[in-house]
């Protein structure tokens, strides 16, 4: 599989295209989210982010499932970059997606710490608990070089 999906309210920032870029060998960052892939404005602020030889792309949702496929094929890796677990929920929903990843979700109304690096509002456990019973695998890491913790050990 070529495709990583990655929750991380910060988007694209230096840990994703340097951290894991580099320990990915990413080709392409797909930014999904409705709001900033119809935003050029928006788009020009993320694509100064992003390293030369390296893509990024801005999908809905709905665009984001039509391309999964064709990411998915492609031997060159790709990560599917959502801001939120709503976003994911949704993306779930429309594509195939095996595996997530939780970077960065940070302190906002709402919601407690779970780890250090995320906290999670009581709806948004339960929504990530809804794709763990459909058999997609959620674990929390924020850096390449640190072991991914499973969802259960955070979200009993």
């Amino acid at each position: 599989m070529s495709v990583m999906v990655r929750v991380d309210d910060r988007l694209v920032h230096g840990q994703v295209v340097v951290g894991w870029g580099r320990a990915m060998r990413l080709k392409r960052i797909v930014l999904v989210d409705d709001v900033i892939s119809g935003s050029e404005w928006e788009q020009e602020l993320y694509r100064m982010g992003v390293p030369e030889g390296m893509e990024i792309e801005f999908a809905s949702v709905d665009d984001a499932a039509t391309g999964f496929a064709r990411w998915n094929a492609e031997r060159d890796h790709t990560m599917l970059l959502v801001g939120e677990v709503d976003t994911l929920l949704r993306l779930g929903a429309v594509a195939p997606v095996a595996r997530v990843n939780l970077g960065g979700v940070h302190q906002a109304t709402g919601r407690t710490e779970r780890l250090p690096y995320v906290f999670l509002s009581d709806e948004e456990a339960a929504q990530l608990q809804t794709l763990a019973d459909r058999g997609v695998v959620i674990t929390a890491q924020d850096v390449p070089t640190a072991p991914p913790i499973p969802l259960a050990e955070f979200v009993p």
